[in-house]
């Protein structure tokens, strides 16, 4: 099990980006956000759970937190990591307080216990809109994502640690509007 310190968008304005996790679906050999049973969200690190316990990651996200209101983030690109299964993701706008949130987390969790891509200098703030594109879908889903056009605002308005697979919350937090 892994153990995932999260903001998440917990209203209306998630349908925006769970659209366009329908319209990624087609590129993957099986719809991978849908299946998660989880709204959009950003993820700020994600730690082995034998490497840290809940509540200390609770903690760091609680004072990560603190005093932070609900993020209204823009989304004006698609962008992908080069893998195999292709990644596609929402790119937002630079949003210092996601920059923030991540620093203290770190500061307060010894990010060597983080994976790799969640640490500081590697984490690149992202949406994940599909984590299984196929390779034989993966032009297709380049294409889509140098396509897009449009922007989206949503609204990331709880904070929250889960564990997965599944996903399951285990604590979480309302943020202030």
């Amino acid at each position: 099990m892994a153990l995932a310190i999260n903001i998440r968008a917990g209203n209306a304005s998630a349908g925006e980006i769970e659209r366009l996790w329908d319209q990624v679906a087609v590129f993957e050999v099986e719809p991978s956000m849908r299946a998660l049973g989880y709204r959009p969200h950003f993820t700020f690190a994600i730690y082995d759970s034998s490497a840290v316990d809940e509540k200390a990651a609770w903690d760091a996200m609680l004072a990560a937190v603190a005093g932070q209101t609900q993020l209204r983030i823009e989304f004006k690109r698609i962008r992908w990591f080069e893998s195999s299964p292709l990644v596609l993701w929402a790119e937002p706008e630079v949003d210092e307080a996601l920059a923030r949130i991540h620093a203290v987390i770190s500061a307060a969790i010894d990010p060597a216990h983080c994976r790799p891509h969640y640490r500081p200098g590697a984490w690149t703030p992202h949406c994940t809109l599909g984590t299984a594109v196929a390779d034989e879908r993966r032009e297709d889903a380049i294409a889509f994502a140098r396509t897009f056009d449009r922007s989206i605002g949503v609204l990331f308005d709880v904070a929250d640690c889960v564990v997965f697979p599944p996903v399951r919350i285990i604590a979480e937090r309302k943020l202030q509007r």
